[in-house]
C-alpha cells in the first residue's frame, strides 16, 4: 500500500469511520487536497476492500479498512507519545515526525516501544491508541462546532494539525479540560466558551470543527 493511501485510510479513522460515515467535505477538510482527489481515491479503496461508500452519506472503514488503518494509527501515536514525554517535542511538532517513523517502524520494534513508554492509552492529541489490530472503544465524540449554547463539554481529541494545535497553545486550551458554550457568534464569527476557571476563550468556528469533545449535560 502506497503513503498516500494510508494517509487517507488514518484520516478516515481519525475522523471516527470506523463506526460512522465520513464525508468528502471531512475529508477535503482534514487532508488539506482537493475534492476531485478525495473522490479518485475513495473510488480506489473501494475497489481494494478498504471502505464502503453510501451515495450522499459517505464512507466508512471495512474490517481490512479497520485492520490496515489501526496498524498505523499505532505506530504513529506511540511515536508521538515518545517525541513529546523523551524528547521534549511540542504536541505541535510531532506529525511529521511521526509520520516518517511508522513508515519504517516494524511490529517488533512497535511492541517494545509500547512497553518501553508504559503501555499508553493515548496520544498527545487525546487519541485512543490501538492494541494490536483491534480498535480501541472510544467515548463517542462531537465536534466543538456541533454543540448548542449552555452546553457543557470536555474536550477530548484535537485534529493532529500544526496550525490548529499552536492556535490552541495560544489559547491555553488542553486536553480533559471541561467548559461551558457561552454563545455562537452570527455570520461564522467566534464561539465564546467558558472554562472551569471562569477564564473566557473566543474560539474561531474554523477551529471549532476540528475540536472534539465528550458532551458532559
Amino acid at each position: 500500500m502506497t503513503p498516500n493511501k494510508e494517509d487517507y485510510l488514518k484520516m478516515i479513522f481519525e475522523l471516527n469511520g470506523t463506526y460512522k460515515k465520513v464525508s468528502n467535505k471531512e475529508i477535503v477538510s482534514g487532508l488539506k487536497v482537493s475534492a476531485a482527489s478525495v473522490s479518485e481515491m475513495m473510488t480506489k479503496l473501494v475497489k481494494g476492500g478498504y471502505i464502503t461508500y453510501t451515495p450522499y452519506q459517505g464512507v466508512q472503514l471495512t474490517e481490512t479498512g479497520i485492520a490496515e488503518a489501526s496498524i498505523l494509527i499505532r505506530k504513529h501515536r506511540l511515536w508521538e507519545v515518545f517525541l513529546v514525554e523523551k524528547l521534549g517535542y511540542s504536541w505541535s511538532e510531532v506529525h511529521e515526525e511521526a509520520e516518517l517513523l511508522e513508515h519504517v517502524t516494524s511490529s517488533t520494534l512497535s511492541e517494545r516501544l509500547d512497553a518501553f513508554l508504559g503501555f499508553p492509552e493515548k496520544c498527545p492529541h487525546g487519541d485512543m491508541i490501538p492494541k494490536g489490530t483491534v480498535v480501541v472503544d472510544e467515548t463517542v465524540t462531537y465536534p466543538l462546532s456541533a454543540l448548542e449554547v449552555g452546553q457543557k463539554a470536555c474536550l477530548y481529541k484535537v485534529m493532529d494539525e500544526k496550525e490548529l494545535l499552536d492556535y490552541l497553545i495560544e489559547l491555553d486550551m488542553h486536553i480533559g479540560e471541561s467548559f461551558t458554550l457561552l454563545s455562537i457568534g452570527s455570520y461564522e464569527g467566534p464561539i465564546k466558551i467558558q472554562k472551569e476557571n471562569c477564564e473566557i476563550v473566543h474560539i474561531s468556528q474554523k477551529a471549532a470543527q476540528h475540536l472534539f469533545v465528550e458532551r458532559l449535560a
